[in-house]
């Protein structure tokens, strides 16, 4: 599968701690993700995937790559559409 399309929407910094961007995803211009979280970890920036809280206060992943390479691929295409943002064209919310 290929990353076709991202849309991001980044969000004010002080008001979030870690969370860096909203992003929704089209794989192979068939499939769209929406929820995607773009994060500042310890590390760096990551990919979170689109959770869900369950009983046991517990997250879990609602939908998540398989295969490392297209884990890869989507975080390699949204820290690139991210840092290239014009400030004028981002969307701050």
């Amino acid at each position: 599968m290929k990353v076709t399309n991202v849309k991001i929407k980044k969000v004010d910094g002080d008001k979030f701690d870690r969370l860096r961007a909203y992003v929704d995803v089209t794989l192979d211009d068939c499939l769209v993700i929406h929820g995607l979280k773009l994060m500042q970890g310890e590390q760096g920036m990551f990919v979170a995937m689109p959770s869900r809280k369950m009983r046991n206060e517990e997250f879990k992943d609602i939908v998540h790559p398989i295969c490392p390479e297209l884990r890869n691929d989507i975080t390699k295409v949204v820290q690139e559409k991210y840092f290239a943002l014009d400030q004028e064209q981002e969307a701050v919310i």
